[in-house]
């Protein structure tokens, strides 16, 4: 048989090294590994070629692409039709090698197996090729099967073509040693090219793992800020992808790339990590006496001792002689009266609200004053300075030193973020995430910037960010707004320098608003909506 010219063997190196070339840039898998079939088919003038991946239990050789010209077949791939041949078993019902088939063999030894005609050959079993081909009406003659193995020797592909043909006749041959060893090589540089592919999208996968492993920790730590951070790259890629749709107004230039997408996605999972540092009690503090414990329980204990006492007191009176037992009776209903409304007013000022008035912050310090006799026998203030500076909180129920340790998250998130060596693809994953607390206006924190300074995907997940912890239902400190109310404070934002208004403007344009509440808020809370009512919004 007629080896290759010098000009033949230039022409294939010239196929190679343009395959090297594309296989570098490739991102796609079906894409890649199809242009390694058609290279290798063109190669070697075949008139049909297989290409087979291992299946992910490592127990099959599963069809991949699946190409004959004289068949005029092209399944798997990049055409979107399926290959409905089931895949090459590597192992029998005992668990040994399957050996009887070619491309088992090749891939269990990683050795190629060059046949000149399959119906003169009795290692392998080709019965099932022969009854294609009787049903085809074709006939199977030369073989070429090439092992593709990565840099540690695991497998990653088995290369088929079938039926060489001479150029001149179009006569069917056998693949010549030039055939194999070019076809080796290709097959060389296709599996170098996969793995390539697969090392990325393991880091990938891992990067993704790991996001999920801290957000694990948040919810676990606090099981409502996990539900938060699952919420908040939801409804900052949907409003995203409405700015990214948006053709006019000054957002009409914002677009994503996926890379963009996967980029900011991530900073979303991300924008809160740093609440794995914040403690437990503070993130979770329900009521303004809350630390590990709710402290409401103390003071009640010491209500009911006042009570006690002022029993007590009516009692002894009453035996001393010419007591007045009736008066002796309403002065006491009047102290347990006036103890029990005292009660309850700490009560519902433990329960953090939207404004505390000065006048209940006041009764707060006047029933501080009340005295009572402690287990020590010492008798002391009724509250402590410290209960009286947590029952007075005006918003919230959290202390300024407390308030200082929440905001800390978004210090720690972007200290956590900047410390990991992002790929050039993720590089702003921090300054997204880092960004949900800055204002418009540059009162916000922890770097105080101006719009300017603040890239759109920041502003977008500000937004988010405010919206979900407004509509949350499932917070131990607040209940979940109406969604009326939520559009009416963040429209309010949106007119003192909060949030960026123009993003605020599609928000409520494109209804993401009304998607994310149909999803993910309770149906009590979505009331009606008048557009017209929403500060800040022009229908």
């Amino acid at each position: 048989m007629q080896e290759l010219n010098q000009t033949q063997i230039a022409q294939r190196l010239d196929q190679l090294t343009e395959l090297s070339v594309q296989l570098g840039s490739s991102h796609d898998t079906d894409t890649l590994l199809e242009r390694i079939l058609i290279v290798a088919k063109s190669m070697t003038n075949a008139d049909g070629g297989t290409l087979y991946r291992p299946s992910e239990d490592k127990r099959h050789l599963d069809f991949a692409i699946l190409i004959n010209d004289t068949l005029q077949t092209h399944q798997g791939g990049v055409s979107g039709r399926p290959i409905s041949a089931p895949g090459v078993p590597l192992f029998d019902d005992n668990g040994e090698k399957n050996l009887a088939s070619v491309a088992a063999y090749a891939a269990h030894f990683g050795l190629s197996v060059n046949i000149e005609d399959v119906y003169k050959a009795d290692v392998f079993n080709f019965s099932g090729m022969v009854k294609f081909d009787q049903l085809r009406h074709y006939h199977s003659q030369s073989f070429l099967t090439v092992p593709m193995s990565d840099h540690e020797g695991e497998l990653v592909g088995v290369l088929q073509l079938i039926n060489a043909k001479d150029k001149d006749t179009g006569a069917i041959r056998a693949f010549t040693q030039t055939d194999q060893r070019f076809i080796e090589a290709l097959a060389a540089q296709g599996a170098v090219a996969l793995t390539h592919q697969r090392l990325i999208a393991q880091l990938e996968e891992l990067l993704e793992a790991l996001v999920n492993l801290i957000n694990i920790g948040i919810d676990e730590k606090s099981p409502y800020t996990g539900r938060h951070c699952q919420f908040v790259p939801e409804l900052t890629m949907m409003l995203a992808e409405a700015v990214h749709a948006t053709e006019t107004g000054p957002m009409a230039g914002f677009r994503m790339t996926d890379a963009d997408r996967k980029e900011l996605w991530l900073a979303g999972l991300l924008h809160d990590c740093g609440k794995i540092t914040t403690p437990v009690h503070v993130v979770d503090k329900a009521t303004k006496l809350e630390t590990i414990f709710d402290r409401i329980a103390l003071i009640d204990t010491r209500f009911e001792l006042l009570l006690r006492d002022a029993e007590i007191a009516a009692l002894k009176r009453k035996l001393e002689a010419g007591g007045d037992h009736a008066a002796i009776d309403a002065e006491l209903a009047a102290q347990q009266a006036a103890l029990r409304a005292d009660r309850d007013f700490i009560r519902a000022a433990n329960v953090g609200g939207e404004g505390m008035q000065a006048a209940d912050q006041d009764r707060v310090r006047a029933i501080a004053q009340r005295r009572w006799t402690g287990p020590d026998g010492a008798e002391r203030d009724f509250l402590d300075a410290d209960e009286v500076m947590n029952l007075t909180i005006k918003f919230g129920t959290l202390t300024e030193s407390e308030r200082k340790q929440i905001n800390n998250h978004i210090s720690m998130t972007i200290r956590m973020l900047e410390a990991l060596p992002w790929p050039k693809h993720l590089k702003n994953v921090p300054e997204y995430a880092g960004g949900h607390h800055e204002r418009v206006d540059g009162k916000g924190y922890p770097r105080g910037l101006t719009k300017d300074q603040m890239s759109v995907p920041a502003r977008l997940m500000a937004i988010a960010d405010i919206f979900e912890a407004l509509t949350a239902k499932d917070r131990p400190y607040k209940k979940g707004k109406m969604l009326s109310e939520s559009l009416r404070i963040l429209g309010n934002f949106s007119l003192n320098g909060h949030i960026d208004p123009d993003l605020f403007d599609i928000f409520i344009r494109s209804k993401i608003y009304l998607q994310f509440a149909h999803k993910n808020m309770d149906e009590k809370q979505i009331d009606v909506i008048d557009e017209a009512l929403i500060p800040g919004y022009t229908p």
